[in-house]
């Protein structure tokens, strides 16, 4: 149960990733990617250094493609999502990776599932639809951003069902895919992209990023992956996308409304009719 806390305590973390993003706005996805990861993966590093467990980072060809491939994948997509399609349609698209995850969990992992697991499952995907509902229009002019977010969502819910085939891994080598990842961000930005030099506000925005989100989240959700129940967590997941958006309706950036309170409702209903599925 202590893994699931810290699982928990990722998702915590990710519902402010949609406003800190907005922090950091203007900065190119794949520069936003490498600058974030650069921040984790050297904080990681400096952790394990003061521990003495540096040597943690000698791991499988195998390890790194998974860790590396996750990580890099799903943020590089995610942060292009929001930079070339509506936000919020994109960032609702995302949020189809907790609903893989319980999903994907049955075919993969040999977990059953059940009825009323399916059910929390059913109600937590009705909140997120509703989120948005009322007939959000997607703009053919952004197909490829709305590609992005489905595609980071597949490859967030695969990523997060495997960890459970990786538990010889240790969470603590995590740090080393931070650092992987940032270089390769940092090249593809080279390839792809022009250079912006952040302003304060975007600096803040991406040093939080680099901290949280981008950063002591993915350990937390290692471990929460790794021993505790994915069943659990990916409907609990759809607390998240209400939870980002309550904090952008704190921030100024959306308006509160009956929509959004039913919306929670089905989501934390359904997140508890879950839990309590044996």
């Amino acid at each position: 149960m202590t893994a699931t806390a810290a699982g928990i305590g990722a998702l915590v973390l990710w519902a402010f990733l949609a406003v800190l993003t907005r922090m950091a706005a203007g900065i190119p996805p794949l520069q936003l990617t490498a600058l974030s990861f650069a921040i984790a993966g050297c904080v990681g590093a400096a952790w394990l250094a003061a521990r003495g467990r540096l040597s943690v980072l000698r791991q499988p060809p195998l390890a790194w493609a998974h860790g590396v491939g996750g990580l890099f994948g799903y943020h590089a997509l995610y942060f292009a999502a929001l930079a070339f399609a509506p936000a919020v349609e994109a960032n609702l698209l995302n949020y189809l990776w907790p609903l893989l995850i319980v999903l994907l969990s049955a075919p993969i992992l040999g977990l059953r599932l059940g009825t009323a697991r399916l059910a929390g499952v059913a109600m937590g995907f009705a909140g997120c639809a509703l989120l948005v509902g009322g007939g959000a229009q997607f703009d053919p002019a952004a197909w490829f951003g709305f590609l992005c977010a489905l595609s980071c969502a597949c490859v967030w819910a695969v990523y997060s069902v495997t960890a459970k085939r990786m538990q010889a891994v240790p969470t603590e080598a995590l740090v080393g895919f931070c650092l992987a990842s940032a270089a390769l961000g940092l090249v593809a930005h080279a390839a792809l992209e022009a250079w912006v030099w952040p302003d304060a506000r975007q600096g803040l925005g991406i040093l939080l990023l680099g901290l949280g989100p981008v950063g002591a989240a993915f350990f937390l959700w290692d471990a929460g992956m790794k021993r505790g129940d994915p069943r659990l967590l990916g409907t609990i997941s759809y607390a998240v996308p209400v939870a980002s958006t309550l904090l952008l309706v704190l921030a100024g950036d959306a308006a509160w409304s009956w929509t959004l309170a039913a919306s929670l409702a089905l989501v934390v209903g359904g997140a508890g009719f879950a839990a309590r599925a044996r």
